[in-house]
């Protein structure tokens, strides 16, 4: 299967499926990395998954990329550009739509794999725009309110299936923060998974296991 030129940079390991729309997983990937960085994961997913990460719009030298940015001089300490990020949902689901029609995706079996900043947007985009996606794999990141649609509380999550992990030595988006998502996810009634795993800010290998475990059983579902 050959890239297409869509609106965002992404790279793609097709599914062993065809002739038939095939289920697929977006990968977003943290500050200041790039769309080779969660991809290492993709030869020990699920063969029928069509893999396509992603890579954010902001450049960050020399390497790396984002979602947003992060103002680390600011007098209030850092703060993220919650108008970037609402910018950079919006892309980003923009981009699922457009490879939905480019590689012949099955619209009804979508699942976002984020890790941190890729994951307060994967958290975004499937709580403002539901209807999107179906399951969300959420690494060391959280929910941040701010970015989501003002009526997103009135729209149907039912059908979403949340894994939720994060490190209780992360240093970078304290483990606080992210045990808040159960507590919203609750709220609106979505299926969830948390667990939490004594690492920083990374995946541990009983966390990519965990988390694959999980994936298998939704698909198979």
């Amino acid at each position: 299967m050959q890239t297409q030129e869509l609106s965002l940079q992404h790279i793609i390991r097709p599914s062993g499926i065809t002739g038939q729309k095939t289920p697929a997983l977006f990968m977003f990937h943290g500050y200041g990395s790039n769309e080779k960085d969660l991809f290492s994961f993709a030869s020990e997913l699920p063969e029928e998954l069509c893999i396509i990460s992603v890579q954010a719009p902001y450049a960050l030298p020399p390497y790396g990329y984002a979602w947003y940015a992060i103002h680390f001089d600011s007098e209030d300490g850092k703060w993220s550009d919650d108008k970037q990020a609402i910018a950079s949902r919006d892309m980003m689901a923009r981009f699922i739509d457009e490879a939905v029609t480019a590689y012949n995706l099955d619209d009804k079996n979508i699942t976002l794999l984020g890790f941190s900043q890729g994951t307060i947007l994967s958290y975004a985009l499937a709580l403002s725009y539901p209807e999107k996606v179906k399951n969300i794999i959420a690494l060391s990141g959280y929910i941040n309110e701010s970015i989501l649609t003002e009526s997103y509380d009135k729209k149907d999550h039912s059908h979403l299936s949340f894994y939720c992990s994060h490190g209780t030595a992360d240093q970078v988006i304290p483990v606080a923060w992210a045990r808040k998502a159960p507590l919203l996810l609750e709220k609106l009634g979505i299926t969830h998974t948390f667990e939490e795993f004594p690492v920083g800010h990374g995946v541990a290998p009983q966390n990519f296991f965990s988390f694959h475990r999980w994936l298998t059983a939704q698909l198979a579902g």
